[in-house]
């Protein structure tokens, strides 16, 4: 068999390579096999579809989740929804194989697609790498029961029904504490405008009992990370499966090309 050569555009790539191995001199049974990688996945990202680049935990149960987005998207003609795991490896025992792969896809995605449950786990870092150029702007996520709640800010149904989490789930108030503090929560959010109901609460708050899961917690880093992007309308919170597969339509279609592509950026 041929070893695979380097593409054409195969400088850029290599430029992609050095800044996620910081200038580490790659030996050339490295080099043949990123350009194998290369050869075998980035077609699929430089071609007329419009690639999602999915990122989150693979371990059951939070994979489900992630093939749920990946379904969602599958419908859609024209997209190309991936997950890191599926692909190809790169077998090099010497290189921080995570950064180069994470680095080539991130690179050459239309979008990038976080789903968070947790704050633990090879996903927080890839939160820490979104966040910032050169991914940002081509950036989404989605956490679970994630609100940025204020006294001025339980503006919507997610921040009633997170707000209604946190009480149901409080050690030190009991039941009936509880109940009188989320009925009192409703009333307010009613007066606010905010079309929500007790029972819907309690339904959520129920399915998390009985599969006894409590509320995500996220630290302080992570809820000020998911807040720079809800302020550009890029974060997406959601508390059940079916939330989930409803805000993946607020994602751009695969039609017309994203902004960060015309942009030269």
């Amino acid at each position: 068999m041929t070893d695979p050569g380097p593409p054409p555009d195969g400088a850029d790539i290599m430029t992609v390579v050095h800044e996620a191995v910081g200038g580490l001199e790659l030996e050339p049974a490295e080099k043949r096999e990123i350009w194998r990688f290369t050869q075998q996945e980035l077609p699929y990202l430089w071609s007329q579809r419009t690639s999602y680049f999915i990122l989150g935990s693979y371990r059951d149960p939070y994979i489900r989740r992630l093939r749920a987005v990946q379904n969602e998207l599958r419908k859609q003609l024209g997209a190309y929804p991936f997950i890191m795991g599926d692909l190809l490896e790169l077998p090099t025992d010497r290189l921080n194989t995570f950064d180069i792969m994470f680095a080539l896809l991130a690179t050459y995605s239309d979008y990038i697609v976080g789903v968070f449950e947790k704050e633990s786990g090879g996903e927080a870092p890839e939160l820490g790498e979104i966040d910032d150029p050169p991914y940002f702007d081509k950036s989404y996520v989605f956490p679970r029961d994630y609100a940025w709640i204020t006294d001025a800010n339980l503006d919507s149904k997610q921040h009633v029904i997170q707000a209604a989490l946190e009480i149901a789930f409080a050690d030190d108030l009991s039941e009936e504490e509880a109940h009188s503090k989320i009925e009192s929560l409703v009333d307010r959010a009613h007066d606010a405008g905010i079309d929500v109901t007790a029972d819907e609460a309690r339904d959520v708050i129920d399915d998390r009992v009985a599969d006894d899961e409590e509320p995500v917690t996220y630290s302080w880093v992570h809820r000020n990370k998911f807040r720079k992007f809800e302020l550009h309308d890029r974060c997406f919170p959601w508390t059940t499966e079916d939330d989930l597969r409803t805000a993946v339509n607020e994602l751009p279609s695969p039609t017309p090309r994203p902004e960060w592509e015309a942009s030269g950026e």
